[in-house]
């Protein structure tokens, strides 16, 4: 293989490299929503491609138009969401209430008076002299 024998310069290395340059996309406007998309691809916001819809998101948005019936389940679902809701509020109206009751207390303690030193002493005085 061959090798080089002398290294090549950033001048001649950049200069050589200035030719390859980079070409603009071809862009073309969607003839049923006027966006604007690369040439010969389907549009991504509408999935509008030549003469018809080659995307599902387009089914997918109509569908999402048309309103859906509920089904059994759907329905069985409801009805168990809704019970455990009145439930759940019976549960609430009764803690209020509870909350509301007076609550019982303790009496209050008697405040514990500290001692000096003084007194301390005059206290060990008289139980020594006695």
């Amino acid at each position: 293989m061959a090798t080089p024998k002398k290294r090549t310069g950033k001048a001649s290395q950049n200069s050589r490299r200035a030719n390859w340059k980079g070409a603009i996309p071809a862009t073309t406007t969607c003839p049923n929503c006027k966006s604007i998309i690369p040439t010969h691809t389907v549009c991504p916001e509408c999935g509008y491609y030549k003469n018809g819809f080659a995307s599902i998101k387009k089914q997918k948005e109509l569908a999402a138009d048309e309103p859906k019936q509920e089904t059994k389940k759907a329905r069985a679902k409801k009805a168990e969401v809704e019970e455990t809701k009145t439930e759940e509020t019976k549960v609430e109206e009764v803690a209020q209430e509870t909350a509301q009751e007076p609550k019982k207390t303790r009496k209050p303690r008697a405040a514990k008076t500290t001692k000096t030193a003084t007194e301390k002493k005059t206290k060990a005085k008289t139980k020594a002299e006695a």
